[in-house]
């Protein structure tokens, strides 16, 4: 989404020899490090056996990674469309637009719900943030970002409190009031400051701690109070487009999606990867849970959605058409979980029967590409942003 990344280069004493000259930061256990690039270079062959080469163990990595991939795909004995084939088909599906909201005045970006099945906060292009009554259309509140491409929104979970973020490359929490003529802005706090544009937030089970995903291939966790950074999360090789947290009460895992067509489940108590999967052939533009958490679906530009099991440590399905070819940008789950709702570039958003990985429904109505989607929390309906500046409630 951003055409250029800005690297700052530092200038200081090497952690490691003391000497002045630029520096290249490492992580070593997630922890900041500088260090000179012939330090880097010392430190990598260091504790090589003899006879023993960077490339030699590089052959060797590929080599185990190879027997790795041997003895999964031993596991890999059936489809999931196969278990699926005893079960009934769903029967008429019927979607219509419910309602629509108007009032942006550029492409939409990012919506998300409240917790009380309402109220909806989106933000757009146009650089305002604009929270909505899902049942009158109405506007309850705007905010006016100091920057345009708003990517990311995020309601609070006690719906007392809402979080953006764009091409500011910063995370701004903002507190809700009954009071519509109250200046906002001068309530801002911001959060999280990354060093290259926000496209991705979510709260977690709380309004005190806030995940953030960035263009500068990282994610991180923070203190809502303090602004704090809890952790940081280092694995992507490039923009990290995507998020979303694990189900559960106690859940302590998200995953994460990014233009290296990586999507990567992350333990947010130690900051270390703890799976990714490797299928998609473009960027990965929306992760979304499975409502028990183990599994989760992803939506790219190579014109698929997948779903990869967490406790197979798989991909177990593809939901794709010879006809489609443009990107899925966003994907959601049913509440019960055996539909997945996906936007795509087509204008369209198609629905997909999770178990028999056929297509049940195609959904028409925008007059541009679909950029973000949302299931409702109680299930009864989804909301949908896109480019041609509005917002539509399907039921």
């Amino acid at each position: 989404m951003c055409d250029q990344t800005f690297q700052t280069v530092l200038f200081g004493p090497c952690s490691k020899c003391n000497r002045e000259k630029p520096l290249r930061t490492i992580y070593i256990k997630a922890v900041p490090l500088t260090f000179c690039s012939l330090c880097v270079e010392l430190m990598a062959t260091e504790g090589l056996q003899e006879n023993e080469t960077l490339a030699t163990l590089k052959n060797e990595a590929e080599s185990l990674k190879g027997k790795l991939e041997e003895e999964r795909a031993k596991l890999h004995d059936v489809e999931l469309h196969q278990v699926a084939e005893r079960v009934e088909s769903l029967g008429q599906f019927v979607m219509k637009t419910r309602r629509t909201l108007k009032g942006h005045g550029n492409k939409v970006l990012c919506m998300d719900w409240c917790k009380d099945k309402r109220r909806i906060v989106s933000s757009s292009q146009d650089g305002k943030v604009i929270v909505w009554d899902a049942f009158t259309t109405n506007k309850e509140h705007a905010v006016t970002m100091p920057c345009t491409w708003v990517m990311a929104c995020a309601y609070a979970p006690s719906g007392c409190a809402i979080a953006c973020g764009g091409l500011d490359n910063k995370c701004s929490v903002y507190p809700l009031t009954f009071d519509k003529n109250e200046n906002m802005a001068a309530k801002k706090k911001s959060v999280a400051m990354h060093t290259n544009y926000l496209s991705a937030c979510s709260f977690t089970n709380s309004d005190m701690q806030i995940l953030t995903a960035s263009g500068d291939g990282t994610c991180a966790l923070w203190d809502v109070e303090s602004g704090q950074l809890l952790q940081s999360f280092h694995g992507h090789g490039a923009d990290v487009l995507c998020l979303d947290l694990a189900p559960s009460e106690t859940g302590n895992t998200f995953v994460s999606g990014g233009c290296d067509k990586k999507a990567m489940v992350w333990d947010m108590r130690t900051g270390q990867c703890i799976q990714s999967f490797e299928t998609h052939e473009s960027d990965i533009n929306s992760v979304r849970y499975y409502p028990s958490g183990d599994a989760f679906a992803s939506g790219s530009d190579d014109a698929t959605c997948r779903m990869f099991d967490l406790r197979a440590d798989r991909e177990v399905a593809i939901y794709s058409k010879e006809s489609i070819i443009f990107g899925a940008s966003s994907v959601d789950f049913s509440l019960s979980g055996r539909l997945l709702f996906a936007g795509y570039n087509d204008y369209t958003i198609n629905v997909w029967d999770v178990l028999k990985g056929s297509r049940v429904s195609i959904l028409f109505g925008h007059e541009n590409r679909v950029s973000t989607l949302r299931v409702s929390p109680d299930g009864t309906a989804f909301s949908s942003g896109s480019w041609d500046h509005t917002l539509r409630i399907w039921a």
